[in-house]
């Protein structure tokens, strides 16, 4: 039976991949200044230049889950076809996204019987969810099922890794991920933080760089240690707004790891909006997060 694989905006896909893939998006939503915007639209590309350049001169950004009436007529839509659905989903650690549309399929299962309803929570955020969605994708292109699929994320997702820093210690304040103290410090110091996500889809801090360029370079040393065949992988990289960046880490995994396979793509605004201008992500299959 046809099945179709549904993700949200946090996944940062580029469109390309999206067409691809023919994937059912739901986009997150965000607010500037009080005006509420989509952060994904369908053959739309926003300019995430602009979103940047705006956090840059200190515009207030909010965030906010998916429009779930829509959210309900895009799975409707796909249900009234004849398809079954496979929900992957943004970290709940991070958002409340992925509880809300699970709770909305369990409803709608009691009105379409006979179609199968399924949310894996992916654990992940930004490309790490997109990461996933990829590699899912693909196994459906080969041939398995949406239960052989839904398997596949919930045994890799805990081998996807997320390695990333940020270059504006005020912006995870503000989301409430570092203190006051810690983000002025840091700040005074050129100190760069080195974070992933865990095994529970949690954002954590685990070490401290000064400045950028070893900040980069504490990114694929942890690629390095834990990365599984990394130059047979596809390696995601997503970025706020720091093209030059992305230049240098692709640099230094091509020569450290032999990798020649990259999808990048910007972080989009609803995770953008917390971890601030400049963010660095670092996405790979490893051992362990």
């Amino acid at each position: 039976m046809s099945y179709q694989i549904v993700t949200d905006s946090a996944c940062n896909l580029t469109e390309e991949t999206i067409d691809a893939f023919g994937l059912e998006i739901l986009p997150l939503t965000f607010m500037v200044d009080g005006v509420q915007h989509r952060s994904y639209l369908k053959g739309e590309k926003t300019d995430l230049r602009q979103f940047y350049t705006m956090m840059r001169e200190g515009k207030v950004i909010t965030t906010s889950l998916p429009n779930m009436q829509e959210t309900e007529t895009t799975l409707r839509r796909v249900l009234d076809a004849g398809r079954d659905v496979l929900y992957l989903g943004f970290s709940s650690a991070l958002s409340g996204t992925y509880e809300a549309t699970e709770l909305l399929m369990k409803q709608l299962a009691g009105e379409y019987p006979e179609r199968t309803l399924c949310a894996v929570e992916t654990l992940a955020a930004s490309g790490g969810e997109g990461m996933l969605v990829y590699l899912a994708c693909k196994k459906k292109e080969a041939g398995a099922s949406l239960e052989e699929v839904a398997d596949f994320v919930r045994e890799t997702r805990d081998h996807l890794c997320h390695w990333f820093t940020v270059d504006d210690l005020m912006f995870l304040f503000r989301g409430g991920r570092v203190s006051r103290t810690s983000a002025w410090a840091g700040t005074l110091l050129n100190i760069k933080p080195v974070m992933h996500v865990d095994n529970e889809g949690r954002l954590v801090p685990v070490e401290k760089a000064r400045g950028r360029r070893k900040a980069i370079k504490a990114l694929v040393d942890h690629m390095e240690q834990t990365a599984i065949d990394p130059a047979n992988q596809t390696i995601f990289i997503t970025h706020g707004d720091c093209i030059e960046d992305v230049v240098l880490l692709e640099s230094e995994i091509k020569k450290r790891l032999g990798c020649t396979e990259f999808v990048v793509n910007y972080v989009d605004p609803v995770i953008g909006a917390h971890s601030g201008p400049g963010t660095l992500a670092l996405f790979f299959v490893g051992e362990h997060k």
